[in-house]
């Protein structure tokens, strides 16, 4: 398992920051590859990608903990995914927000496509820091 961590600091309050994460239906905004998502219930996900150029679907666990800090999930069919959104508060009007996400390359590659070996190491380095980019626009456009 290879394991990424990208953090972002947004002008917004902690609680702001939560919320956000929290609107499942808004994750095509500012996660690349998604198509739709939607929630199933109260911990369930469901999410349509796209990735090169081939469509998917799964659904992914979303569990809460730290008392409004870490929203941590997991996919339950598709590609073993695993990650955490921790927010940090800064001060009373700005969040830092760190992702992890725990992967394996050749699982995503076979299951996925995409490329191989490092080429999709960086790609999806690439990816996750643009989406925390597309994020914080989101969020502090409210």
């Amino acid at each position: 398992m290879r394991t990424l961590e990208e953090q972002i600091d947004v002008d917004v309050p902690l609680r702001t920051a939560w919320e956000q994460l929290h609107r499942i239906d808004q994750y095509p905004r500012f996660v690349d590859g998604v198509l739709s998502a939607s929630a199933l219930g109260r911990n369930r996900a469901h999410l349509e990608l796209e990735v090169a150029g081939t469509h998917h679907e799964l659904d992914a666990e979303i569990v809460d903990r730290g008392q409004g800090k870490v929203m941590g999930w997991e996919t339950l069919d598709g590609p073993r995914l695993k990650g955490t959104f921790a927010l940090r508060p800064l001060d009373a009007d700005h969040t830092q927000l760190q992702i992890r996400l725990e992967y394996d390359p050749d699982t995503l590659k076979s299951q996925l496509g995409g490329p191989k070996g490092f080429a999709q190491v960086s790609a999806i380095e690439r990816t996750v820091r643009e989406d925390l980019e597309h994020f914080k626009q989101l969020v502090e456009e409210r």
